[in-house]
């Protein structure tokens, strides 16, 4: 096994772990056949094993989506279920369920084969990450960082979800979407530098939270009874929060703290009406 190249995520793209369903294909073929010639017992445990692999490599998707993302934050807690882990003792299992019990080899045979394919798991792929990045930066907590991050990430994917249900305002759903994409720069600026959370999490409380209500408030009426003057107030408002969110993204980057008070009771007040 000294040729066995470890797994490595990239940061650029998740890796889903295809490699493993191609155990699926000749336990396929083998029901295939088991059907054909009507032998209700092979079919029966060879359906068993590609239920036992399948599960094995959805698992393994769901860990290396997990690893991904951990590997994609400055700041993140490590994941709380160790999929992989549990991928590589059923793949040991699955491979153990197939030669022995529905591959007739010998137990020894089994168990051989079983703690190779975990240890070529473990090779390849490796486990869970299990350290949290949760490093205090200055004065700030990293678990503040992270639960406003993850409040701010929650209301935005409220907002993508309402954006989907506008149908007949197109440059309505275009400005949304816009807000969205700034927002999600500020929020991904701050995982990368996040000294100025303290300040910023007013921002993104006030700002998020306020075009949440909004977009909820505007799917959750029927689009022929919103008059044209409320159309237009909308637009007008979603032009001001773009360019707020231009300005606090500057400031972000700048490492300078943001200066909110004089257009959050504005907005809250625009919201209101």
């Amino acid at each position: 096994m000294a040729f066995v190249k470890k797994y490595k995520p990239k940061i650029d793209k998740t890796r889903k772990g295809y490699l493993l369903y191609i155990f699926l294909v000749p336990l396929f073929i083998a029901i295939i056949l088991a059907l054909i010639e009507r032998n209700i017992l092979a079919f029966l445990l060879n359906l068993t094993a590609f239920g036992l692999f399948y599960a094995t490599a959805k698992l393994n998707s769901l860990g290396l989506e997990n690893e991904f993302q951990y590997n994609k934050e400055k700041l993140t807690k490590a994941p709380d279920k160790p999929y992989k882990t549990f991928s590589a003792i059923l793949l040991g299992l699955s491979t153990f369920f197939t030669a022995t019990i529905a591959g007739g080899e010998s137990v020894v045979m089994g168990l051989f084969l079983s703690v190779i394919s975990s240890i070529g798991y473990y090779l390849y792929y490796g486990l869970d990450p299990r350290e949290d990045k949760l490093e205090n930066i200055g004065d700030i907590s990293a678990e503040l960082v992270l639960k406003t991050i993850s409040e701010a990430k929650s209301k935005l994917a409220k907002i993508e979800r309402d954006i989907d249900k506008i149908s007949s305002d197109n440059l309505l759903q275009k400005r949304l979407s816009l807000a969205l994409e700034k927002a999600k720069n500020i929020i991904q600026t701050l995982q990368e530098d996040p000294k100025d959370i303290r300040v910023a999490r007013r921002f993104l409380i006030v700002y998020i939270d306020g075009l949440e209500k909004v977009t909820n408030a505007y799917t959750s009426m029927d689009e022929k009874d919103i008059k044209k003057e409320t159309r237009e107030k909308l637009h007008q408002l979603l032009e001001d929060v773009e360019r707020r969110f231009d300005k606090e993204l500057i400031r972000l980057k700048k490492n300078n703290e943001f200066d909110l008070d004089v257009n959050i009771d504005v907005l809250q007040q625009q919201i209101k009406n």
